[in-house]
């Protein structure tokens, strides 16, 4: 018999001004953890930091495996949309490998990062913006 993991999602915004990390379960009704940035450094220029990340997802990752969560599928997101950038923050990928690190098995890695498909009119007009 396979040995079971209990799985959580766990689900990453990152922007260039903070790090917001979210462990659900499978299904993401329920939430296990939540933590961020801004809630780890004082300095506000510092929310969206690796440092910053990494230490919300120590925290967050501890809860989880407290709460008996072995393993989590990760899903970045990145503000994306109509304007706003589609790359994900610098705190992304230091978020994930701290989650490996605190003993977390990671799964799937899957980019969630909401694409614009027609929508509004972009800002700039018929010239594009002049700088």
């Amino acid at each position: 018999m396979r040995d079971s993991i209990r799985w959580g999602v766990c689900h990453i915004y990152s922007s260039y001004n903070d790090t917001i990390i979210h462990i659900t379960d499978i299904t993401g009704c329920e939430t296990i953890a939540i933590s961020s940035g801004g809630q780890m450094v004082k300095a506000s220029r510092l929310e969206s930091s690796p440092t910053a990340a990494m230490m919300a997802a120590k925290k967050v990752a501890e809860l989880a495996m407290d709460k008996g969560v072995q393993g989590v599928h990760v899903r970045v997101r990145a503000p994306g949309g109509h304007n706003g950038p589609s790359s994900p923050g610098p705190g992304a990928q230091a978020a994930i490998r701290a989650l490996s690190r605190r003993g977390l098995k990671i799964g799937i890695i899957e980019d969630v990062t909401p694409v614009p498909h027609g929508g509004c009119r972009k800002a700039g007009g018929r010239r594009g913006r002049r700088v």
